[in-house]
């Protein structure tokens, strides 16, 4: 076993030939049938994957590496999508699939007939649940983008809940004589304890471990071990009180991260963080021997219409749930999942060891057909690994699905991000729409006021960190020198000031930036990301009822009404005054002469009046703090309008001059 484990996975990435085929779940599985094998040949029995070994010992640090690097943001903005997928998703699984199998038995033939309804559905329960840990193996290999890897990824993670609790209620059926409807009700009051329950001792456990990490300054080697302790102790007391496991180590690691990366050092960091990494792939990789193993040492029953109806009726439920269930969320999503997401999402729904160990867990006396339920676990699991493991990467390549963003993303990428967060913010605030980003913000502030006092020793849970760190990085780069030589004597007292006054004549003349290591530079992401301008205090929701009414608004309107009316009035005067023209010895024209013989508006004729007649002239501008409309000017009397109104015809055209076109351009 252990020349196996040594041999198999670094000679599966030394060949690129074989890995960008074969992904290495499927090789570790041909590993353990080999195996088993040989240790079957030389007249031994081999080792079978027993279920108190996987859940207690090869299960928790797969999980508790997931929990604990999640991808919180993408976690929560699709924390409703992967919701409906783990409990809507897995509820549909388990009872189509358990019905259809109940009715192929009933249809069978002798060798199906006594298994009843309840045991059909204890094995629907079991094969329904997408597995985390072959979901893992397979979708970190092909690079899927950050949707789909959360989606699927998230729904192998919170499904645990929903099989959890069908497997023993299930169970526990299968004992009564009479299943009543308080029975029912009660199992499905249960999914909410279970659940909800293992994220509360979750969350317990991670505010202890938080607060722990806080007096840890002198001892900082033992650091990690708090990690370890407090997660695993919280997997197993909910295992204790049959809550989910899982769901209670992925509530501490999301609950401890961020206060205990705060207080521990950085190497205590890249301890937690390549132990897990390396915990979890030893794990993973005995998993999958151990199945391999357990397939030649175990004891099989086979039914050819038994497993082929299991394995069709498996597919056949995962596309209509996907479909149907996409169908729904896309009518509440913004960014929609498109027809090739939902074939990923499908074709990703992975069968693994969990499975294998639950149904490894059934009694023998009340199911008396366990060896055949495991032989039909074991073959949808190596149809899953194997058939859809080896062809989803050509199937997302052939698609041109997405792929996940393989550099990290800037500093100026990350600022912008938050930039619209805040801009989202405060949409809502103005809106009074108490959305995600009200929430989030609601939390962030609850956190910042107290949890963080609490949990995070000294002045760091002030945030007083980018100038702190400016001023240790200075003060390192000035050690340096004086280590190097590069300076004479520096005082004791170091300053940003006294460095730049030492030996300006030695400094060059561009300034040369020191190159920073991967380690400095994702600290000062973290500064930055933590440091950014908070939202601003929430004020009071936009309501239309409630604003202050301006003094001078209604002022404005009545002025702007009156001006309104009066174009109004202008255009009809205007359609009124284009007659034709007037003969001179028209009454209207003599009316007129007669009654102003001598200029407009009673004044007396200037003389240019006198000498070129009747002359209209030019409205004189208003002054700029007047009403042009309202205020009534020296000609505005009944007389004159009429006058103005009788003189704005122009008359007939004059005749066109010699060289001039008959008709005039623009006409």
């Amino acid at each position: 076993m252990y020349l196996a484990l040594s041999s198999s996975s670094p000679g599966f990435h030394v060949i690129p030939s074989v890995s960008s085929i074969v992904p290495e779940s499927c090789l570790l599985i041909v590993v353990g049938l080999l195996v088993g094998g040989l240790i079957k040949g030389v007249g031994e029995k081999p080792p079978i994957l027993k279920s108190d070994i996987f859940f207690l010992f090869l299960l928790p640090p797969i999980i508790l590496d997931a929990g604990y690097f999640l991808p919180l943001r993408q976690f929560t903005e699709n924390l409703g999508t992967i919701l409906i997928f783990a409990v809507v998703g897995t509820l549909w699984n388990a009872f189509f699939l358990g019905g259809l199998m109940y009715a192929v038995c009933q249809l069978g033939g002798p060798g199906l007939n006594h298994i009843g309804l309840l045991a059909n559905l204890l094995f629907g329960s079991i094969i329904s649940a997408v597995d985390p840990v072959a979901v893992l193996a397979v979708f970190e290999e092909i690079h899927i983008n950050e949707l789909l890897h959360i989606l699927v990824f998230g729904e192998s993670l919170l499904n645990d809940a929903v099989t959890v609790v069908l497997y023993h209620l299930f169970e526990e059926f299968a004992n009564f004589e009479q299943v009543t409807i308080i029975d029912i009700i009660l199992g499905f009051l249960s999914f909410f304890v279970v659940s909800l329950g293992g994220v509360f001792v979750g969350v317990i456990y991670g505010v202890i471990a938080a607060f722990t990490s806080r007096f840890t300054s002198h001892i900082r080697v033992i650091e990690p071990l708090f990690v370890f302790l407090y997660s695993y102790m919280a997997y197993l007391s909910a295992e204790l009180f049959h809550l989910s496991g899982i769901m209670a180590l992925i509530a501490s690691g999301v609950v401890m991260r961020p206060y205990v990366e705060a207080n521990i050092s950085h190497k205590s960091h890249t301890t937690i963080k390549y132990f897990l990494k390396m915990w979890s792939s030893v794990s993973e990789t005995l998993i999958f021997i151990f199945l391999g193993v357990s397939t030649v040492a175990g004891h099989h029953y086979w039914n050819w219409t038994f497993v082929i109806s299991t394995l069709l009726f498996c597919l056949i439920a995962r596309v209509l749930g996907v479909l149907v269930l996409t169908w729904f969320i896309n009518k509440f999503r913004i960014v929609k999942l498109t027809p090739k997401d939902q074939f990923i999402i499908a074709y990703g729904g992975l069968r693994g060891a969990i499975a294998f160990s639950l149904c490894y867990l059934l009694d023998y006396k009340h199911f008396g057909m366990r060896d055949m339920f495991l032989t039909a676990i074991i073959t949808v699991i190596f149809f899953t690994v194997f058939v859809q493991g080896m062809t989803i990467r050509p199937l997302v390549d052939l698609l041109a699905v997405k792929k996940k963003q393989e550099t990290k993303r800037s500093i100026n990428e990350e600022i912008h991000t938050q930039f619209l967060d805040h801009l989202l913010t405060g949409i809502e605030d103005i809106c009074g729409h108490y959305g995600h980003h009200h929430w989030k913000d609601k939390l962030n502030r609850f956190n910042k006021k107290y949890v963080k006092k609490c949990l995070i020793a000294g002045e760091r849970s002030k945030e007083p960190q980018l100038i702190a760190f400016y001023h240790k990085m200075e003060m390192k780069q000035a050690i340096e020198l004086v280590e190097s030589g590069g300076i004479g004597k520096i005082p004791s007292a170091v300053s940003t000031v006294s460095i730049q006054n030492i030996n300006p004549k030695t400094l060059p003349v561009e300034r040369i930036l020191p190159a920073l290591s991967k380690d400095k530079e994702e600290e000062i992401r973290k500064i930055l990301r933590n440091n950014l301008q908070k939202t601003r205090q929430r004020l009071r929701s936009y309501n239309r009822h409630t604003l202050v009414a301006d003094p001078y608004e209604e002022a404005w309107n009545q002025m702007l009404l009156r001006r309104q009316k009066a174009r109004q009035l202008e255009q009809k005067m205007n359609n009124y005054l284009t007659v034709p023209a007037h003969k001179l010895d028209s009454p209207t024209m003599s009316r007129a002469i007669d009654e102003e013989p001598k200029g407009c508006g009673g004044l007396p004729p200037s003389p240019e009046e006198d000498e070129e007649g009747l002359v209209m002239r030019v409205k004189e501008p208003s002054s700029p703090g007047t009403d042009d409309v309202f205020t009534p000017g020296t000609g505005d009397s009944p007389s004159n309008q009429r006058m103005l109104r009788c003189l704005s015809d122009p008359g007939p055209r004059p005749e066109p001059e010699e060289g001039e076109p008959f008709i005039p351009k623009g006409q």
